[in-house]
């Protein structure tokens, strides 16, 4: 299993969070949340990179981190 390094500053320690967003014209219009992400932040410096995808990528990014 791979294991978290910052880029930034080489931290070893991160956080994970998913998030939703609208994307545009009628999703955006609706309201509607169609755009998922799992965001990875370094807990030292606070880098943070987005992924893109579906429910079980999004699930299989948080499990290769292995907060």
């Amino acid at each position: 299993m791979a294991r978290y390094e910052c880029v930034k500053c080489g931290n070893r320690d991160c956080g994970t969070d998913e998030i939703t967003t609208t994307g545009s014209t009628f999703s955006k219009f609706f309201n509607v949340q169609n755009r998922k992400f799992t965001a990875v932040s370094c807990t030292r410096c606070k880098y943070t990179e987005f992924y893109k995808g579906s429910t079980s990528t999004l699930g299989n990014i948080v499990d290769f981190f292995g907060n």
